[in-house]
């Protein structure tokens, strides 16, 4: 008896729905905006915190949407995006700009119920991913760089929506999250390079799989870990990190370290897939340390 795989020839709506708004990745940037939240608030308000999960879970998906109708036809030539619904057939572009288009406006109007400046941030987000990082990734590697601004808007958007405020806090949340991502997607953009070529996407900063993009990923590895550790020496305003977790925050840097140097040596798929995993494990830890030294300090 033969039969299909219910997964990829028949996904259910609702698969569907959290493919186009990449359900996984949109968790995970609210899970930066709410750890930003609880660093930069003085009176857990719940209130707050369900508007700005909501609120962020939406641009995100907006985001992902508009990336996946602009997309679509080099989504259809890649292994890894060629079942997403768009190109798979089974949404339509008209749909997902629908989604695309009531996700903005949702989003939006729920952070600006938030305050004025999360509003502002969350728009520029939505504005830069789908407007200027989008159409980039297929003409230059400085894509990565471009993209880097809105993934390490959430960070930061956390504490603008606790404090309606934007100084030296929020703004080195910012630079943590920003400087993460260079190594993280590189390491991504390493692993998938042959499926990248496919689609005409150039990800990787010397646009090969070699030792100058393996040396620029320690290199951003390293600065990572030291904005990190900036708030232990009291230079970043109500942003502050005791001794005991800044050590932590910084064994954990070590950690991914480890793992861009590994690429470095062995210049591997795999090398840069443990890389890849070992930072997306390396960011929820450091979000976590800190939330958590704040509250115990």
């Amino acid at each position: 008896m033969s039969y299909s795989k219910p997964s990829l020839a028949t996904p259910s709506v609702i698969s569907d729905f959290k493919e186009i708004t990449k359900m996984r990745l949109a968790l995970s940037v609210v899970f930066s905006s709410l750890a930003g939240y609880l660093l930069g608030v003085e009176t857990v308000d719940f209130k707050t915190l369900v508007l700005l999960a909501f609120g962020g879970y939406f641009m995100v998906g907006a985001s992902n949407a508009f990336n996946q109708i602009i997309e679509k036809d080099l989504d259809a030539l890649m292994d890894r995006t060629k079942n997403r619904p768009i190109p798979a057939g089974r949404m339509s572009v008209n749909t997902a700009f629908v989604i695309a288009s009531i996700f903005t406006l949702l989003g939006i109007i729920i952070l600006y119920t938030i305050n004025k400046q999360t509003a502002m941030f969350g728009a520029i987000s939505i504005f830069i991913y789908t407007c200027i990082y989008t159409p980039l990734k297929t003409k230059t590697p400085i894509a990565v760089f471009v993209g880097a601004i809105p993934g390490a808007i959430p960070f930061m958007l956390g504490w603008v929506a606790a404090t309606d405020d934007f100084g030296i806090e929020p703004g080195t949340l910012f630079a943590l999250q920003f400087f993460w991502q260079f190594p993280h997607f590189w390491a991504i953009g390493w692993f998938l390079f042959e499926d990248y070529k496919k689609g005409g996407f150039y990800m990787l900063p010397t646009g090969k799989q070699d030792k100058g993009t393996a040396v620029q990923t320690i290199m951003y590895t390293i600065w990572t870990i030291l904005v990190s550790i900036i708030p232990v020496f009291g230079f970043t305003g109500k942003l502050q990190l005791s001794i005991v977790a800044a050590i932590l925050v910084f064994l954990v840097g070590l950690w991914m370290l480890y793992y861009a140097i590994g690429l470095f040596k062995k210049m591997t798929e795999k090398a840069a897939k443990q890389l890849m995993l070992v930072s997306v494990s390396y960011i929820t830890l450091v979000q976590i340390i800190y939330v958590v030294d704040k509250f115990i300090r």
